[in-house]
């Protein structure tokens, strides 16, 4: 087993109680690395066909780096399992701390089965694994889950992930809080671990991660440091973390407004880093060995909101939760914000739930007696209401709504999904594609549903940036599927690392090798990496597929193909059927896909994805 790399897999079945661990095979680390690529290939592996996400056979898995742990800069940790809101394959990213436990614990990753009949927790001291009973944690918040375990195990330095109410009862885009307060957001990770009944996660370790070449490691450490320095993009998230996104996406005419019926909002710099700095900043966090320091803290001194205590609102949770909703004012967006992470919702899909459901009320689709009392745009005291009803299952409209806007507008029917901002049951992020061809691709093509974390093209859409020494027209169609296949294969590998995407900014993909082989004492080079990442993207396509993908959901939310951008640089402008069909026939050209979206068998031989290897833990 190469240094980097613990050796080790913790495996726990809660319908047993059986714990035990398994050596990580060779062949694993070698063509799979580490991160998403053991979380695409277990996932393959160990998911029977077709599985219920919310059934005991759906694994919930947690998976750093081979450099997570290192004093290598920021590194992540990522939660693998079968999503509960799309049906398709889930791999969400968390920094802080929790992960690099899980290296110091001995292992590189954590694999849990079944379900437990009443509530448990479970406490990994190093080697020794406890599973313990959580019935008296059993409808807290996040935060207080954490601070209560800590102090049952009479340890404040103890590393936990956690669940919220809104994990316990499923909510289908329920998150999983990781140390400290970092979250697993998308897709709903969250109510797996609740349909467990595995209320947390606690984990101490006392190993250390050895390196290949301690000097040549620390040399490329150095680099690290000093190019993230170098980094103006970098430095704006040093100073403003991803606050300060939100005054560009309203000038380019991105910002989600009143459920993406627009694109510019007037009160954006309101609920900026402008706002948020203004109203409550105090000081910066940073996670585990980030120099970044994105994180923003702060606390609400005066007015209604007063005593709440928040990180930054991330531009996500700015869009879909401020302008999204019609909300200007940043200390109500900032408690919706802390509203949702202690009840345990991702933001992203909470602000498109709760847009959905206000504008079917206005539309008459929803009676609005069965919702909250003044339940509008703009109203920040309702919104958090109905948040509160939607995390509890509180009532049948909210019932519906904790299914996710994909299923609510099955469900409600009356032509509701005209305005149901999702693709393949993944609520979209706060970047409009509208006047964004790129962006569009990326939200029809991302793994796990309508995701900005796999490809978003703005620097060459929309900075000048130049592609292959080309500056492109920001509303051309041709040429996207160039850039956005290499961005998804780029990412992907580098999430076997299992890399920040803040760092990414910064850090050289020759330093991230040099830093990966110095560690593991592996060479790899650019090209093998880039077909790594192929390979694992490859893979992802062929188990959504077989847990029955339709090619045919890669497509736009109608809202983006039947109305025009009404105000923005691009008013007038969007998508046409003609429009989705040249840029998916480029994509999948250039995938190696059939022109019905399917990896073709030449595909499958390249990457060697014919599965000659399985991955078991009986």
């Amino acid at each position: 087993m190469s240094k980097g790399y613990m050796g080790k897999f913790l495996t726990i079945n809660l319908s047993t109680s059986e714990t035990k661990e398994i050596d990580v095979p060779q062949w694993l680390q070698e063509e799979y690395v580490g991160g998403k690529g053991y979380a695409m290939k277990l996932l393959y592996d160990l998911l029977p066909q077709g599985a219920d996400p919310l059934g005991p056979d759906n694994p919930l898995m947690f998976f750093p780096g081979p450099l997570t742990g290192t004093l290598a800069p920021s590194m992540r940790a990522c939660v693998a399992t079968k999503s509960p809101l799309t049906g398709l394959l889930l791999d969400s990213y968390f920094g802080g701390h929790f992960g690099p436990e899980i290296k110091y614990a001995g292992y590189d990753g954590i694999i849990i089965t079944g379900s437990s009949i009443k509530p448990v927790y479970l406490w990994i001291d190093d080697n020794n694994v406890e599973i313990k009973s959580a019935e008296h944690l059993w409808g807290t918040g996040t935060l207080e889950s954490n601070r209560a375990i800590k102090k049952e195990l009479q340890d404040d330095s103890i590393k936990v992930s956690t669940i919220g109410p809104a994990g316990e009862n499923k909510v289908r885009f329920a998150l999983i809080s990781c140390e400290y307060n970092r979250q697993a957001g998308r897709g709903g990770a969250g109510a797996v671990m609740g349909s467990k009944n595995l209320k947390a996660v606690a984990i101490r370790g006392t190993h250390g991660v050895e390196v290949e070449n301690r000097e040549e490691f620390l040399k490329a450490v150095q680099q690290g440091y000093q190019e993230l320095k170098d980094s103006p993009d970098v430095q704006a998230l040093v100073d403003t973390g991803t606050a300060s996104a939100v005054p560009f996406a309203n000038e380019v005419g991105l910002l989600p407004r009143r459920n993406y019926q627009d694109g510019t909002f007037d009160k954006a710099d309101n609920i900026s880093d402008l706002g948020q700095n203004k109203d409550y900043w105090l000081r910066s966090e940073a996670c585990a060995g980030c120099p970044v320091r994105c994180s923003k803290v702060g606390y609400i001194r005066t007015g209604r909101y007063a005593g709440t205590i928040s990180d930054i609102v991330e531009f996500e949770s700015a869009g879909l939760l401020g302008s999204n909703l019609e909300i200007g004012d940043a200390k109500a967006v900032t408690y919706l914000s802390a509203l949702c992470d202690n009840l345990g919702v991702d933001t992203i899909s909470a602000g498109s739930v709760v847009g959905f459901a206000l504008e079917a009320a206005e539309k008459d689709i929803i009676d609005k007696e069965k919702l909250p009392a003044g339940a509008d745009f703009g109203n920040a005291k309702a919104i958090a209401e109905l948040l509160k009803n939607i995390v509890t299952r509180n009532g049948a409209v909210a019932d519906i709504l904790a299914d996710g806007v994909k299923m609510a507008a099955e469900k409600i029917g009356q032509d509701s999904d005209d305005f149901a901002v999702h693709v393949k049951g993944l609520e979209v992020p706060a970047w409009g594609p509208r006047g964004n061809p790129g962006i569009a691709l990326a939200l029809m093509t991302a793994d796990r549903g309508g995701c900005h974390q796999r490809g978003l093209p703005l620097g060459y859409e929309l900075a000048g940036e130049p592609w292959n020494g080309k500056v492109l027209d920001r509303l051309a169609l041709e040429g996207k599927a160039e850039i956005m296949v290499h961005e998804q294969n780029h990412l992907t590998a580098l999430d076997t690392f299992v890399k920040c995407d803040f760092g990414n900014f910064g850090i050289s993909l020759s330093n991230y090798l040099k830093l990966f082989s110095s560690c593991t004492g592996r060479e790899l080079t650019e090209e093998e990496l880039y077909n790594l990442g192929a390979k694992i993207w490859n893979m992802g396509r062929l188990f959504n597929l077989r847990e029955g993908l339709d090619p045919a959901e890669d497509k736009l939310p109608k809202r983006f193909m039947n109305e025009s951008l009404p105000s923005g640089p691009c008013k007038g402008h969007h998508f046409t059927d003609d429009d989705v069909k040249l840029m998916l026939k480029e994509y999948y050209q250039l995938r190696g896909w059939g022109i019905d979206g399917r990896p073709t068998e030449e595909t499958i031989t390249k990457y060697n994805l014919h599965q000659e290897n399985t991955f078991s833990i009986d």
